[in-house]
């Protein structure tokens, strides 16, 4: 089978197995899982914290391209990310994000010159950043896994 220039790679299958009472492995058809769980439980992530994660992953791959173009392929940089939930609500009304770098070598106009084309950076790549600020539509349903197909 001949794969054209233009077409998409396959969608990468992502689910999510429960493994214990309170404990389940999230997994995707590239090979890799993640522990996943309530926060009384040790070596875990809760999805609030994967989300947070996910929004900082998302920055700092938006922006490690020119980033690195600017700092060189060396560079070191961290985004933080914290936000509390709101449990009346069940959501995170803020999410909060500082992205840590080393600009010291820089004059006070190339620091800010970098930090503006990050952020446009940021602002036009980050899918996961972009559908928290837009809201997304979710549909659910149910499958039976043990009924006859």
């Amino acid at each position: 089978m001949t794969v054209s220039d233009n077409s998409q790679p396959a969608a990468t299958e992502l689910w999510v197995e429960r493994t214990a009472s309170a404990k389940f492995t999230g997994k995707s058809s590239r090979g890799a899982e993640v522990l996943v769980g309530r926060d009384t439980v040790e070596g875990v992530f809760t999805p609030g914290e994967l989300l947070k994660i996910a929004l900082a992953a998302c920055t700092a791959m938006s922006a490690d391209g020119p980033l690195e173009r600017r700092l060189g392929e060396d560079f070191s940089g961290t985004v933080r990310v914290s936000g509390a939930a709101d449990r009346d609500q069940e959501l995170y009304p803020k999410l909060e994000e500082v992205f840590e770098l080393d600009l010291a070598e820089f004059s006070e106009t190339d620091r800010e010159k970098i930090r503006t084309i990050a952020a446009r950076a940021i602002d036009r790549a980050c899918t996961v950043g972009r559908t928290l600020k837009a809201g997304t539509e979710i549909d659910l349903s149910f499958s039976d896994s043990g009924a006859e197909a």
